[in-house]
């Protein structure tokens, strides 16, 4: 496989993964990838500045600095984008850093339980991936990709479970469309700090390869009531680049950023 090429379908499961980083006490989504179904409230914005991907000691690949806006535009219904600038260091290969591909999608919560209901909310957020990116670089996927998750949420007091899964459209040469499935606990801890960890799992995302499990350990710190840290690591390398040498299968994972909400 020619170096440039596998770097394109790094980047095709970089991407893949990377939208689904995407958002406080206890507020679900970002910095996990798992998400949630709860969307900003109405006339309400979510900005983040935002680093995320993979790395070992063979190379590193991800997005940074990365720039997510999410906006409340109707009651139950958020708008999205994330805007990244990408970078990919191959062992043995120039490092390339650029204009990433861009995320457009919406969340809409059709089902809203009161707080003493036995239910969970229940929303759906699709997300188009579009290829602004430059492939020959291997800083894009050079398609057009499109995922259909659902995602439910409940809350326990001090705790809060969320997940659910979806529908990965891959277009391109090697490619499959794939399933990816996510499970998170987290605890607000204290006022300002909630911690929780998840796991996941991805199918198979290019022919002849095996799927990819993962986890993430991560919390947010709210400064104040605007301003908030979102962290998180783990391990799901593989997911970010899938057979290039780029990051291995067992590489660590991590997402990092700052996040004002008004």
């Amino acid at each position: 496989m020619a170096k440039r090429s596998g770097a394109r379908n790094a980047w095709a499961s970089t991407i893949a993964i990377l939208a689904l980083l995407g958002a406080g006490a206890a507020r679900a989504g970002p910095p996990f990838i798992t998400d949630d179904p709860e969307p900003v409230d109405l006339h309400h914005w979510e900005i983040y500045a935002f680093s995320a991907g993979a790395f070992d000691s063979h190379g590193a690949t991800g997005q940074g600095p990365a720039l997510e806006v999410n906006y409340g535009a109707a009651p139950n219904l958020q708008l999205h984008l994330i805007a990244p600038f990408a970078y990919d260091a191959p062992p043995g290969g120039p490092t390339t850093m650029g204009l990433g591909d861009t995320e457009l999608g919406f969340k809409y919560r059709f089902i809203t339980p009161d707080k003493d209901d036995w239910f969970p909310q229940v929303g759906i957020f699709p997300l188009l991936e579009v290829p602004t990116g430059d492939a020959h670089r291997g800083l894009g996927a050079g398609q057009v990709q499109a995922f259909f998750p659902i995602w439910l949420q409940k809350d326990f007091g001090k705790w809060t479970t969320y997940g659910g899964g979806g529908y990965w459209i891959n277009p391109g040469p090697g490619n499959r469309d794939y399933w990816f499935t996510g499970w998170l606990l987290q605890r607000q801890v204290t006022d300002k700090l909630a911690l929780g960890g998840e796991v996941f799992h991805t199918s198979s995302s290019q022919v002849g390869r095996d799927g990819v499990t993962g986890f993430n350990l991560g919390g947010q710190y709210d400064f104040t009531e605007h301003y908030h840290l979102l962290f998180s690591a783990g391990e799901g390398g593989q997911a970010f680049a899938v057979d290039t040498g780029a990051v291995g299968r067992h590489a660590t994972t991590y997402y990092l950023a700052f996040q004002w909400t008004y």
